[in-house]
């Protein structure tokens, strides 16, 4: 009798992985998570943590988003009780640890884009006048002449960089026709804004920081976490399984998860995201309302829903190899879609964050010119990013298609 080869084209060929599987997968994330504890014990998380505790910090929240995914797509195989207490404890404790690394690398990335859109490889130096105007706009708020503070922080700005006093009220200018010399006045508006844009959003970027980091602290040292923890450690011992699940295939459970994320990416307007910085999409952009970006959320639910799906092909493509943990089961189209929308995240919440600094009480012209400058280049960031997304969503799409 002729042997019957696997298709090597269908990921999901292959033996039906079972409740076991997940059991597997399950108890080796809850191990991950009991190794990243004793981790982040052993290298110190005091508030010069090393980085060693960073990267301990990092994979507690992989392995607790890993097991929350899995409770989220396989619940019908777990005990139900069980899976609702756990899943909003594990979300909690991945959303508190990710606040410092999020507020640090949204300062990085906010500098870094002051740093280029001021035609510079660094901040623009800051003497004296350019310091005390700085200083001026983070503490605007208290001052009790905002017309003398704002007269204050123009002239300082216009000592640093050596030019003419910044107007309080420009006259308006069709941008197709600016003069080079007009130009040149909103260049260096731009780099005198930048400086002390960058030390208000430094103020308020690292003052979030370490809250997030005090709150981290307390949440770790909390006996709410500790009794996550025991329920994580019994976990890696026993998994909650129904009586059904010995003998109920995981496949149907994980396309339903494929199944959820192709419907959300089907709403997605992917023909305007065809466009890699379409306008369009800034009409919003200097709206008062403080809520998050309109256009914003539904791109990221399909990253949460990209997310779900990648964790679900882990558990059983893992389980059809053989691995336990899945972690090295990796396909490229979906992690680089993964990528494309992390991105989003972070340039959509960047633009937030320039919005809201540029919301502070009596600042410079200067200032709120160029966070408002900076504003608009994080959502042309997002454009990009839903670009890069639509691009690899189409690979995805016609691999499946060819399979």
């Amino acid at each position: 009798m002729a042997q019957r080869h696997l298709d090597p084209t269908d990921p999901m060929a292959g033996p039906a992985p079972t409740g076991d599987a997940l059991a597997g997968y399950l108890r080796a994330q809850a191990t991950e998570f009991l190794r990243a504890l004793r981790l982040h014990r052993e290298t110190g998380s005091g508030a010069n943590g090393s980085e060693g505790s960073a990267e301990a910090a990092r994979a507690l929240r992989r392995s607790a988003r890993r097991i929350s995914a899995g409770l989220h797509t396989f619940q019908p195989l777990l005990d139900t009780d069980w899976c609702e207490g756990m899943r909003p404890e594990l979300a909690w404790v991945s959303g508190t640890l990710a606040m410092e690394h999020a507020y640090t690398a949204r300062l990085e990335r906010l500098l870094s884009a002051l740093h280029r859109l001021s035609g510079s490889t660094a901040l623009p130096a800051h003497p004296a006048g350019a310091t005390a105007g700085a200083r001026a706009d983070a503490t605007a708020g208290t001052r009790t002449d905002p017309a003398a503070g704002a007269r204050a922080d123009s002239a300082a700005g216009s000592r640093a960089a050596g030019a003419a006093p910044v107007p309080q009220r420009a006259a308006p200018r069709d941008a197709g026709l600016r003069t080079p010399q007009a130009a040149a006045q909103e260049r260096g508006n731009l780099t005198v804004g930048a400086a002390k844009a960058g030390a208000l959003l430094d103020r308020q970027l690292t003052l979030a920081r370490t809250r997030a980091h005090s709150t981290a602290l307390q949440a770790l040292g909390s006996s709410r976490f500790h009794a996550i923890a025991d329920k994580v450690a019994v976990l890696a011992s026993e998994v909650p399984l129904t009586r059904s699940a010995a003998t109920t295939d995981l496949r149907p459970l994980a396309t339903a998860a494929k199944d959820r994320l192709t419907d959300a990416v089907a709403a997605l307007p992917l023909v305007t995201a065809g466009h890699p910085y379409n306008a369009a999409a800034l009409i919003h952009g200097l709206s008062p309302d403080t809520v998050p970006h309109p256009q914003d959320a539904p791109w990221h639910q399909v990253r949460l829903l990209l997310r779900l799906h990648r964790y679900a092909r882990e558990t059983v493509r893992g389980a059809l190899r053989g691995e336990p943990d899945g972690t090295s089961v990796v396909d490229l189209r979906l992690l680089s879609a993964g990528q494309a929308l992390n991105r989003h995240r972070d340039a959509s919440e960047a633009s937030a964050a320039a919005a809201q600094a540029a919301r502070t009480p009596r600042i410079a012209p200067a200032t709120a010119y160029a966070l408002g400058v900076l504003h608009a280049d994080q959502r042309h960031e997002v454009e990009a990013a839903r670009f890069a997304f639509q691009q690899a969503w189409q690979k995805e799409a016609e691999a499946v298609s060819t399979r």
